[in-house]
């Protein structure tokens, strides 16, 4: 058995400076975890990754490039030990790709409604939580999402495969999708 995630990755340099930030907390998972936005929880899988990696880059075709805000903390205290950066932009983008991703060979039901974030503190004592909460409150970026991970847990989390998601391109005054074959005009 092998334990795969599927995660939209934050690019740099914004990884890796929220990534010294999970750290400053405390948090033990800080260096094994890539800064992520998860969309397919950690789930074992029996023998090959192929059929997952076609599901994948099935997904992919069908979702757009889009832009993510993510911006100030809240937490999922008291239920969960943990604090987050929110999702203030591409939330529905987030979500509609996580829940075409967790169809096929990775359906599944999850244990709590999806909420796309971005986890800065984790299993840490309350006065860790309480700093990453207040340090982060007006942490605020915004950056392009172009593709997604499939990621397979070995003692760390390493990416194995990425899925390109379509551009959004100009046409003709509108916002189009690059496709296979032309554009698609996003206006109908």
């Amino acid at each position: 058995m092998s334990t795969i995630g599927v995660a939209i990755a934050i690019p740099q340099p914004y990884a890796d400076e929220l990534q010294r930030y999970r750290a400053s907390f405390g948090d033990p998972q800080a260096t094994s975890i890539p800064t992520h936005i998860t969309l397919v929880p950690p789930t074992e899988v029996g023998g090959t990754v192929d059929l997952i990696g076609a599901h994948l880059a099935d997904v992919a075709k069908r979702h757009s490039a889009f832009r993510l805000r993510i911006r100030g903390t809240a937490t999922f205290r008291p239920v969960s030990p943990v604090v987050f950066i929110n999702v203030t932009e591409g939330i529905s983008a987030c979500e509609l790709l996580a829940d075409d991703a967790r169809q096929g060979p990775l359906a599944q039901q999850l244990a709590f409604p999806y909420h796309p974030h971005v986890t800065i503190a984790h299993d840490v004592d309350e006065g860790a939580l309480d700093r990453a909460y207040e340090v982060l409150a007006d942490y605020d970026r915004a950056f392009e999402i172009d593709s997604f991970g499939l990621y397979v847990h070995q003692g760390v989390w390493r990416r194995v495969a990425a899925y390109p998601l379509h551009k959004a391109v100009r046409s003709g005054g509108g916002v189009g999708i690059s496709a296979p074959g032309g554009v698609l005009d996003a206006h109908g």
